[in-house]
């Protein structure tokens, strides 16, 4: 178990990093690009194809990282007003269901990777194989999904509810 939470601990600092620099490669490239146009008048080819990048890494990357700290988009108006056993039963229902969304998502999107992969495409400006950049998009499905059947899995072994394996229900605390 100790090695679990130690690979555990490793993809959500892995997930933090990415996350992280994501967001300052988008500001990077924007603010750069906005810059070079105004100085030069020229625009840098490459930085779209970068923030786009940087755009579906932070995205995808970061679904398992919402999950895993509670803070994902949710829809809460009936759970927060439903009775302690509903509110148990909807913590183990809602995770698993959206687990398996995820997984069969990841499915997909792991059959388009692998099409845009055998056809050969490329990026305009840098040539960069485009199968490499939709690489993130089926792995950070899957590892939502794993988050969202962690989450799962807490609300069925603890009394307690749990809005994710690290945050309990707010109405708990």
């Amino acid at each position: 178990m100790n090695i679990i939470r130690k690979v555990d601990r490793g993809i959500m600092k892995v997930e933090e990093w990415i996350l992280s620099y994501s967001v300052i490669l988008i500001a990077v490239m924007v603010a750069g690009n906005v810059l070079s146009r105004a100085i030069t008048g020229k625009s840098w080819a490459f930085a779209g194809e970068i923030s786009e990048f940087a755009v579906i890494l932070a995205t995808f990357m970061g679904i398992s990282y919402a999950a895993r700290k509670g803070r994902h988009i949710s829809m809460s108006a009936f759970f927060d007003v439903a009775p302690p056993k509903i509110r148990k039963a909807l913590a183990i229902f809602i995770p698993a269901v959206t687990a398996i969304i995820l997984f069969v998502l990841a499915y997909y999107a792991y059959g388009y990777m692998y099409t845009v992969m055998e056809r050969g495409r490329v990026t305009m400006a840098l040539q960069i194989p485009v199968w490499i950049l939709l690489t993130f998009i089926p792995l950070g499905l899957t590892l939502g999904g794993i988050q969202f059947l962690r989450n799962m899995w807490i609300n069925i072994k603890e009394k307690e509810v749990y809005l994710a394996t690290e945050k309990k229900d707010y109405s708990e605390s």
